[in-house]
């Protein structure tokens, strides 16, 4: 059944309805919970229709070649490292590409040989499953809250809060020209215009943007695009202009583990950081659906400024 023929059965229903229990019915379809799932499949449905408009703009890796400090570094980690979009690619899309033999799961160990070990992946990008996690586990009421997303990228979180939360703003921060204009397409086409916004710019040069934030959302966004010292330029900005009582700040991995690559700068600010925050304690037992990988969940950590 099409929308057409649905609102037209919906209707048909509201007129043989009794006018006494009319009221009672409209009441029930605008306030209850029992629609909860079929309104979360909707969302959800939005979500993916966006990824399945993106995936044809990016290279598999969903990189682009100018990205060369990112590619780099993918490159250079110990164990062979694949970047794999989670909005982009959800699990079943990923096994389809498995077995088309458009990407593998291991790399050989001996060239030439059968000894095999299994890749590495890393996303840049939260899964349509982990902004469900998000936005109705983690974080509270969004009801007139600004969200920014630091290094908005493709715009997941911000499609994700659209769609999942009741913020009144949310605004990406986007240093790559490219990646703001798929996510300016996106956002004009689907409507979302009202409430979403996409800068292009450095982070650093939004000092009010920051200071006026109630949720700052950080995933992956320094490690692999800055060079070290200019990670802790980052890091000392968000520390020193993130400061509203009771804003919340979602990494992802976890503050500690972000900065522990950052040890050998010598930066005497590096132990300052962090400390204007408590950490909050997450239950990711809440939220774990069949095509949730809990790993993944614990990697988000939620912190809270003094």
């Amino acid at each position: 059944m099409n929308f057409k023929e649905a609102k037209k059965e919906i209707l048909h229903i509201f007129g043989k309805t009794d006018p006494q229990d009319l009221a009672k019915l409209i009441d029930w379809v605008t306030k209850s919970d029992d629609l909860d799932d079929y309104l979360v499949d909707n969302q959800s449905t939005i979500l993916r229709s966006i990824a399945d408009d993106l995936r044809p703009c990016l290279p598999l890796e969903a990189m682009f070649p100018s990205e060369t400090m990112a590619i780099q570094k993918t490159q250079q980690n110990s164990k062979p490292t694949l970047h794999v979009d989670a909005f982009l690619y959800d699990e079943e899309a990923v096994d389809s590409l498995f077995e088309e033999g458009k990407m593998s799961r291991t790399y050989c160990l001996n060239c030439g040989s059968h000894r095999t070990a299994p890749l590495e992946f890393i996303s840049h990008s939260f899964s349509i499953s982990e902004l469900q996690f998000l936005f109705h586990h983690i974080l509270p009421d969004l009801t007139g809250k600004l969200v920014v997303d630091v290094g908005s990228r493709l715009g997941a979180v911000l499609y994700g809060g659209y769609v999942y939360s009741a913020a009144a703003q949310l605004v990406g921060v986007e240093i790559s020209e490219e990646f703001v204009k798929l996510q300016t397409i996106t956002v004009e086409k689907y409507g979302f215009n009202d409430r979403i916004q996409v800068i292009h710019a450095d982070i650093c040069s939004q000092a009010a943007l920051v200071q006026n934030a109630d949720v700052l959302i950080m995933n992956n966004v320094f490690e692999y695009f800055m060079e070290p010292k200019d990670q802790l330029r980052a890091w000392q900005f968000i520390s020193q202009n993130f400061l509203r009582k009771d804003a919340l700040l979602v990494t992802v991995p976890s503050i500690q583990e972000a900065l522990m690559s950052l040890q050998d700068t010598n930066f005497q600010g590096l132990s300052a950081i962090g400390h204007w925050l408590e950490e909050v304690p997450l239950d990711y037992s809440v939220y774990l659906k069949n095509d949730t990988d809990p790993d993944s969940l614990k990697q988000i950590h939620l912190y809270r400024v003094l």
